[in-house]
């Protein structure tokens, strides 16, 4: 227990931050191509308050990091917000502009990810101070779970990033057909995180990524 409240408090900010601002994300983009419905709900907002879900935000974040803590597990650590509302018929050009409302997201932890990096590199640069080490886990809490979730929501399954990319990408016949996966998309998710089958798919990516980012910093 009394490492399980400092780690909670390093992981809080970048958890919450990754979360919201991707949803945000989403509804900003959808305005721009001529979907004013997130901006009618009060959604296109840095308030974190307006996306929180008691459950996906706060709950099972906060489990996952007890559990790893506690077992010294090394578990996927993810999250999501309350969805951003977006009426993709709309949309000036539905199927083609599905492709950035989704992409707006992940393309947001991207940025995420690399602005935790060079916070992680300045700490490196400063001299040494009681702020410096919470500082330096706070950012590779920032990367971790804004890498996490890039590549979790690219993964080519509706309703996710990656399975609407898909949609918007493919032929008209096509994409009405995979679109119709989008109610198993959950259940798909669920079933692959408790056989591993989830993190198997994921954690290459997500080291790749991050051996990257680090090579991009000199880290």
């Amino acid at each position: 227990m009394d490492s399980l409240i400092p780690t909670l408090a390093i992981w809080a900010l970048p958890v919450l931050l990754a979360i919201t601002l991707h949803e945000a994300a989403h509804g900003y983009v959808a305005r721009h191509f001529g979907d004013p419905t997130a901006d009618q709900a009060g959604r296109i907002t840095l308030n974190p308050l307006k996306h929180i879900d008691p459950v996906g935000t706060l709950l099972v974040p906060a489990a996952i990091l007890a559990a790893s803590t506690l077992f010294a597990g090394g578990g996927i650590l993810f999250g999501w917000a309350k969805p951003v509302p977006v009426n993709f018929g709309r949309l000036r050009k539905p199927k083609a502009d599905m492709l950035w409302v989704a992409a707006a997201g992940p393309f947001v932890n991207l940025l995420m990810a690399i602005g935790w990096a060079i916070v992680f590199k300045l700490a490196l640069s400063l001299p040494g101070s009681v702020y410096t080490l919470p500082m330096m886990k706070m950012a590779d809490a920032g990367m971790q779970i804004n890498t996490v979730l890039m590549v979790l929501n690219l993964l080519p399954i509706p309703p996710l990033d990656g399975g609407r990319i898909a949609v918007s990408l493919l032929p008209n016949r096509l994409a009405w057909q995979y679109a119709r996966l989008e109610p198993f998309g959950f259940p798909i998710l669920l079933i692959l995180l408790f056989t591993g089958l989830l993190g198997s798919v994921l954690w290459p990516f997500i080291a790749g990524f991050r051996f990257l980012l680090a090579a991009l910093m000199g880290l």
